[in-house]
């Protein structure tokens, strides 16, 4: 069934068990779901748990934030506060979501055997795969990936890199420019936010990296089965996601219900992630999301992931301390390498078995 195999080099932050491309499976037998992909009763999607409407997921105007709008900054801190959530529009990126698209899908369009040269290796979660698979029992998700280093070019692994495909690097390299251009208005204003100099996160990133985590959805007939990815929250700072403009599948928990993210063409999502609610001392909440599957089509996203320096403390910051109001609830000294490779070495299995690591015990 293409298991993909796996070499000795890597990065060494983590690594994920090989395991049968998805993509295959639904292509050999699309009528029957494998028991390895049958979540468990009480982790799959109920109706019971949906919010019916999805109408107040904030949406933030970049242009705005850019010209230094402070009703826009404010909907922005909303926003970060009690959703973790929003997406994008005016971000002046629609070019590049373009060319992203077709390159990410030309991709999962390859042959199994050439998607196999990319496979990650053994101790790397970069490359072709499937991430978080830490057991040869676990419950898998139902889909098939490719993560990618993206920025600066200087730390990318280019034999991961699907080059024979004409255009990828230069539709990756146009797209990872205008996320870091987006990535920095965005951190601009939260830095404002939070009290700091508009420079302030950015520097305290250290050795910022982007990493994409482009994603393949297969179609399901039994969606009610599988999750696309199993619930989660994010170990980086921000996510930037590239929907499919015509399929909701993404789905954040807000006030105990699942919200469908029902997408806006040529909007781009951001969520918070642990790193930046533990730099805001909890003000600021990383958000819990999955990804549920269709019977109708396949779905392709692409993720990318704002990630710190090895080095970097996740410590709460001064400004959102407060003795009497806002008491440290977070760790000083837990360096972001060990909260990543803690975090690799564990199945998605929700944001409270990863956040807790952070925090101060009550």
């Amino acid at each position: 069934m293409g298991t993909i195999e796996k070499d000795d080099e890597g990065l060494g932050y983590g690594s994920s068990l090989p395991v049968p491309s998805v993509q295959e499976i639904v292509r050999n037998d699309a009528q029957n779901i494998p028991e390895r992909y049958v979540k468990n009763l009480e982790d799959r999607s109920k109706s019971s748990d949906i919010c019916p409407v999805s109408n107040d997921i904030p949406i933030i105007d970049v242009f705005l934030l850019a010209n230094g709008d402070e009703d826009e900054r404010q909907k922005l801190d909303i926003a970060c506060q009690e959703w973790g959530f929003f997406q994008i529009v005016n971000h002046g990126a629609d070019d590049a979501l373009k060319k992203m698209k077709a390159a990410e899908a030309d991709f999962f369009d390859l042959p199994l055997s050439d998607k196999m040269k990319y496979a990650m290796a053994s101790n790397d979660v970069e490359g072709y795969g499937q991430g978080y698979v830490v057991s040869e029992d676990q419950k898998l998700d139902w889909n098939d990936l490719l993560f990618l280093i993206t920025s600066p070019s200087s730390s990318r692994n280019i034999k991961y890199w699907p080059l024979i495909i004409p255009g990828f690097k230069e539709a990756i390299d146009e797209y990872a420019i205008e996320i870091e251009r987006v990535r920095d208005e965005i951190l601009r204003n939260l830095s404002l936010l939070m009290g700091e100099k508009e420079d302030f996160l950015k520097q305290l990133h250290g050795d910022v990296k982007q990493g994409m985590r482009m994603n393949y959805y297969p179609s399901c007939a039994r969606p009610d089965l599988v999750l696309g990815v199993s619930p989660h929250s994010d170990c980086t700072s921000i996510t930037l996601l590239l929907q499919d403009d015509h399929l909701t599948a993404l789905q954040i928990k807000h006030e105990g219900l699942w919200v469908p993210v029902n997408p806006i063409p040529n909007a781009i999502v951001v969520n918070i992630g642990d790193v930046l609610e533990a730099w805001s001392n909890g003000k600021y909440k990383s958000i819990e999301h999955r990804a549920v599957t269709n019977v109708e089509k396949p779905r392709i996203s692409a993720a990318t992931f704002v990630i710190p320096g090895n080095e970097v403390e996740l410590n709460p910051l001064e400004t959102m301390l407060d003795d009497d109001d806002r008491p440290a609830i977070f760790k000083n000294g837990v360096k972001y390498i060990d909260y990543l490779r803690y975090t690799l070495a564990k199945k998605m299995e929700g944001k409270l078995a990863n956040i807790e690591y952070l925090k101060l015990e009550n």
